[in-house]
């Protein structure tokens, strides 16, 4: 057997630093020795964070307290996104969490929705969850499981949050559990002769730090991974072709959302994300098709609030490391790989790369079945959530712009025109092992950038018309009457966990 590791270095801060400090120093409790070296010089790119329902789970592995997580760190919550001008300029769609209505025998909500819509008498999708019905109200509570088969017992919510705050949150959670930071920047990285593995950093000050395991926190640098071991990169710019972003703060406004709004422009989109004491804007656009200024008059002139700083300018790659581990270093977060936060999968890429390092974990031998695993998985998932980000651009009406109708000519992958192929036909679709959204996360999206199919499964004819407008319409006035007891986003969380409360 081999000998067991003693030490892990993480080299970088910001959210995908903190964040592996956080779980490993929970989960291993001293078993090894952590430490993570991070320059206050060197920027993060984190500027506001959207999440996905998955955070909460990582947040339970940490035993954090929702209400004092959400204080320390502005935070807010999250039903789904608004996606505005995708399918063509004046449409809007949300793609919520959690389920949609209620299946009916064999079948799906959808399914029979799909029905009326073919006949002309179907009402809108979104009335159908209620998490996209709450958007539309800016209505908002938390969960309640104890309610049955009622919709509040199925709201599904995850956060908005200052990811600056957040780091800075899990530091002294790491800190206080024996993670031992160092200030500094690394100058070398020192790599074994006979094999390639890592061996050490040095850093400005000329100390010499080793380590058996090296995970590379160091954003698009990849300072070990690629600089270093020259891992390579996949590059897919040629199916997402957004290479820049601007981001800048502004007041907060009224309209106090419980969703990420993503609004279409001409050759990119612009987020917004509301939190406690700020609002986070941002602007993703392709350089080929847009010029940065013209970028920067577009995301400055749809703010809705005063202009807080100056904007954050980001040049990115979209793609992901060939390898994410290689040898003993594992890339986690921008070092790994880059998609666009169109579906806010950023910190869930982190979140989940941790635990499946945890999942298989090595010991000092670094055995390659391990290593290959982990890559399989990794590949498999970065491909399936690069797909659904491929879908928003490529499932489109628009042709007002070289950028649109680009997207909506490009071929797409196979394993993406093999979903929209099947939802065409009749509005079926399979999520595959574990890939990351669920079947409910599709249908939406799909629907909401006009893939509408042509049918819909036979066996919803087993059903009268009647018995289908019954049970439609049930769904609809149920979720309606919970929405209207709903509290505002607003007042829920100034009740709950107003950041105020934390000063």
């Amino acid at each position: 057997m081999s000998e067991r590791m003693k030490s892990i270095l993480i080299v970088g801060g910001g959210s995908s630093g903190w964040m592996a400090a956080a779980l490993l120093s929970h989960l291993f409790q001293g078993l090894y020795k952590i430490r993570l070296v991070e320059s206050e010089d060197i920027g993060t790119i984190g500027v506001g964070e959207a999440t996905i329902p998955a955070i909460k789970k990582f947040n339970e592995l940490l035993e954090l307290d929702e209400v004092h997580f959400m204080r320390l760190t502005q935070g807010t919550f999250k039903l789904g996104i608004q996606f505005n001008n995708w399918d063509h300029i004046g449409s809007s769609y949300i793609h919520g969490f959690g389920v949609i209505g209620q299946d009916l025998g064999w079948l799906r909500c959808h399914q029979y929705w799909l029905k009326m819509k073919l006949m002309g008498e179907a009402s809108d999708f979104a009335n159908f969850s209620i998490n996209t019905a709450a958007c539309a109200t800016n209505k908002f509570m938390a969960a309640r499981p104890d309610m049955g088969d009622s919709p509040i017992a199925h709201i599904a919510h995850a956060y908005h949050f200052d990811a600056g705050l957040y780091a800075r949150y899990l530091r002294t959670y790491s800190e206080d559990r024996g993670v031992v930071r160092t200030e500094g920047k690394i100058t070398n990285v020192s790599l074994r002769a006979e094999d390639g593995f890592v061996e050490a950093v040095t850093l400005e000050s000329g100390e010499r730090i080793e380590a058996d395991l090296f995970i590379d926190c160091s954003g698009f640098r990849s300072l070990i991974s690629e600089q270093a071991m020259q891992t390579g990169y996949e590059d897919w710019t040629h199916w997402l072709p957004c290479d820049r972003a601007l981001a800048v703060p502004c007041a907060r406004s009224d309209n106090f959302t419980p969703y990420t709004k993503a609004t279409a422009h001409g050759a990119g989109w612009q987020w917004r994300i509301p939190l406690q004491h700020r609002t986070g804007n941002g602007h993703v656009f392709s350089s080929q098709y847009m010029d940065e200024a013209e970028a920067e008059k577009i995301l400055l002139s749809n703010l809705d609030g005063e202009q807080l700083a100056e904007p954050n300018r980001i040049r990115f790659t979209t793609g992901k490391r060939k390898k994410v581990w290689n040898k003993n270093c594992v890339a986690v977060g921008l070092a790994a790989g880059f998609l666009e936060p169109l579906e806010s999968t950023s910190l869930f890429l982190i979140q989940s790369s941790l635990i499946r390092l945890i999942r298989l974990f090595p010991d000092g031998g670094f055995d390659q079945a391990n290593i290959d695993e982990f890559n399989r998985q990794t590949d498999f998932e970065y491909e399936r959530v690069r797909d659904f980000i491929i879908l928003h651009y490529k499932a489109t009406q628009r042709d007002d712009t070289a950028f649109w109708r680009y997207c909506r000519d490009m071929e797409v992958p196979v394993t993406l025109q093999r979903k929209m192929d099947l939802f065409r036909a009749n509005g079926r679709i399979f999520r595959e092992d574990e890939e990351l959204f669920s079947e409910e996360s599709w249908i939406q999206v799909m629907l909401g950038q006009g893939v509408i199919p042509q049918g819909y499964d036979p066996l919803v004819d087993v059903r009268s018309e009647a018995q289908i407008a019954q049970y439609l319409g049930n769904i609809e006035n149920v979720i309606g009457k919970c929405v209207d007891v709903m509290p505002s986003h607003a007042d829920f969380v100034a009740k709950y966990c107003d950041a105020k409360a934390a000063v």
